[in-house]
This record gives structure tokens, sequence and C-alpha cells, in this order.
């Protein structure tokens, strides 16, 4: 009995534990991992007595490690998908600097201990608030607790068709940030070509001295103007990150 009892707590655990880990917002440096566990430990309390039924292995077997292993990977994967999202924006914010001559100017980031510049950094903290704003924590939450009924604990791992989903979500990424960052890298390369048109008519013009501010200030207006659509793209992207999450479960 006490291994039931033991068995059905802990194994919703480690793939709670193993989201979290993973997940955008919770999973960053900015929680630390003591938060994290207090988290899963209450979200286990509060949804274990509502999942499946738990498979009848002993706690102490080798077929229950195998059990735990598959769990923390299976939210580690989970937690993935969506941390993808939010890179997402990094990325194209990343091609939009370069293009505009911003590049240089980078800026820790405290939410992955890592240098980016300071449009992907204004990025970063739009989308966050915009995922908070709009309840996607809550939504994120669902669609992964929805993973113990598709994929229950014990039915084994996400197969070769969810792994390999889960390895094409990159290059979703890089799409979806092309995407969004292509109306500025247009506009900006536009100017560029004019700007050495302009250098070709007129030699005795400093492109360094006059180039670089009119670069910055336009690419500045150009990311103002294209506001205006962020928020669809930040619906469609999310809606698709947790339909990815339910297609990874649901294809295993």
């Amino acid at each position: 009995m006490i291994g039931g009892w033991v068995s059905a707590y802990l194994w919703p655990f480690f793939r709670i534990a193993g989201f979290l880990m993973a997940a955008p917002l919770l999973g960053t440096q900015l929680v630390s991992a003591r938060i994290r566990m207090m988290l899963a430990l209450l979200l286990t309390v509060a949804v274990a007595p509502l999942l499946p039924a738990m498979p009848a292995v002993d706690p102490l077997s080798i077929a229950s490690m195998i059990i735990t292993a598959q769990q923390v990977l299976i939210g580690i994967a989970l937690g993935f998908v969506l941390q993808v999202l939010l890179q997402l924006f990094v990325v194209a914010g990343q091609l939009i600097a370069m293009q505009m001559g911003l590049g240089f100017a980078q800026m820790v980031d405290p939410t992955n201990g890592v240098s980016v510049t300071v449009v992907s950094q204004f990025h970063l903290m739009l989308v966050m608030i915009l995922f908070l704003a709009m309840n996607g924590h809550l939504a994120m939450i669902e669609v992964f607790l929805a993973s113990f009924t598709a994929l229950p604990v014990g039915a084994g791992f996400l197969t070769q068709v969810g792994l390999w989903k889960l390895a094409g979500w990159g290059g979703w990424m890089f799409s979806g940030a092309l995407v969004m960052a292509l109306p500025a890298l247009t506009s900006l390369l536009i100017i560029n070509f004019s700007m050495g048109v302009v250098t070709r008519a007129a030699p005795q013009l400093n492109i360094f001295a006059v180039g670089f501010p009119f670069m910055l200030v336009v690419g500045l207006g150009i990311i103002w103007s294209t506001m205006g659509g962020y928020l669809p793209l930040f619906d469609r992207y999310t809606r698709q990150a947790l339909d990815m999450m339910t297609v990874m479960v649901q294809s295993s």
C-alpha cells in the first residue's frame, strides 16, 4: 500500500519537475531551484488524485527507475517546446539588430545568463509580459497536465515520430523568426542599398559618420511601426507551440 501511494505521487512529481526545469519563465535563472521544487510539489499534490492509475511497479526496482527517467525526459521535452517559443523572438531581435548596426550593443540576459543584443532583450521582455498578461502560463500548465492522459505514466517514452517533431522544432524557430523580422530586414536592406548609391555618387561623404546614426534612427522607427503586428504573431506562435506539445504526446 505504501509503495502504491508513493508511486502515485512520485512519478507525476518527476514529470512536473522536469517540465518546470525547462519551461519558460519558471525555468529561468530568475526563479530559484527551491521555488521550482515547491511549485512542483504543490502541483503534484493538487493533480495527483485526478490522474490515471499509476502502474503497479515496485518503487525500488529497475523498472521504476526507467519510468522515473522517462517522466523527467518527457517533462523536459515538453518544456523545451515552449522555451523555443521565447527564443524565436530573441532570434528575430538578433536579426534586426545586426541589420541596423546594433549588433555590438549587447547586454546580459538575466533569464538565460547569456549576452544578447538590446533589441533581442526588448523583444524578450515584451513577449514575457504578453505571455503572463494573456494567461499563457495557465494555458501552458493546462496543456502539460493533459499529457498525463494522452501519455500516461508507464505507457513508454516519446515515439520516434514525436522525437523527430521535437528535432524539427528548431527549424520552426528560425523560420518564424525570419517571418517576424522580414519587414524590418527588407526595409533596412533597401536603405543600405540607397546608402551605397549615395556613397558612389558622393565619395567625399563620410558614410560611417552619416550612415550609422541614420540607420539606427530608421531601424528604431521601423521597429516601432511594426509593433502593430506583434500581438497577432505572438498569438499565432503561442498556439502553434501549445499544439506542438499536444501533438508530441498524442503521437507517442
